[in-house]
């Protein structure tokens, strides 16, 4: 007697735009091993759908027309503790990474997403995974990580602080070199173009009359500015 087939991830979305409910019922709906349940447009249908059974992934847009699908992740986090909550949305900035998560999303993926790529990651959210956009993982990483301490050679009587000549963008695109950004990631991060960060790079070896990024970064903690 052949074994039975394992029971379909029960799915819902939480989503307001048209073509993206299509193209994820379209993911879903393509998939043998998943079926879509339930799909609520705004903050108050996803609580009424939050009063019924649990689903195995919820799938919450953030910006939704009565409320903010923080919320929602919130309240299903709370009601539905084994169901795994992802966000799927427009807004890549680390305020909302960071509040998704803390509210109960263990996946965060852009809404660009291919509807294969949305199939595989339900299947790795429901897994155990925590699907997230390269773009994400490195904002939520750059949170995180600390920045380099300064060699212990180095004392505060060593160190002449100097009023900063730099503006606070191009502080922000130092810190970020000196974190081992590259030009192209630093750009994404601070949501410029790569040749805008070219140009606080100039500024910065300008001001601090340098001529390199070691130079830039010796300087400036020299200077007490970083």
């Amino acid at each position: 007697m052949a074994d039975a087939a394992p029971p379909l991830l029960k799915v819902a979305l939480v989503e307001d735009d048209i073509a993206f409910q299509n193209s994820f019922a379209a993911a879903v709906g393509s998939s043998t091993d998943m079926r879509l349940i339930g799909m609520a447009h705004n903050v108050a249908q996803a609580r009424k759908m939050l009063a019924g059974d649990p689903l195995d992934v919820l799938v919450v847009d953030l910006g939704l027309p009565d409320g903010s699908g923080i919320d929602v992740i919130r309240d299903a986090h709370a009601a539905w503790p084994d169901c795994g909550i992802m966000v799927s949305t427009t807004f890549a900035d680390e305020k909302h990474v960071i509040a998704s998560i803390e509210a109960g999303a263990a996946g965060y993926l852009l809404k660009d997403s291919s509807p294969e790529k949305i199939a595989d990651e339900i299947r790795a959210l429901h897994a155990g995974g925590s699907p997230i956009s390269p773009r994400i993982a490195r904002q939520i990483l750059l949170r995180f990580r600390p920045a380099e301490p300064v060699p212990p050679a180095a004392t505060l009587a060593e160190v002449t602080p100097i009023a900063s000549p730099l503006s606070p963008r191009e502080r922000e695109a130092l810190e970020l070199i000196t974190k081992g950004f590259s030009y192209d990631e630093i750009a994404e991060l601070m949501l410029v173009s790569r040749n805008t960060v070219m140009t606080f790079v100039r500024r910065i070896y300008q001001k601090l009359e340098v001529s390199s990024k070691a130079e830039a970064i010796f300087e400036a903690r020299n200077h007490g500015i970083l």
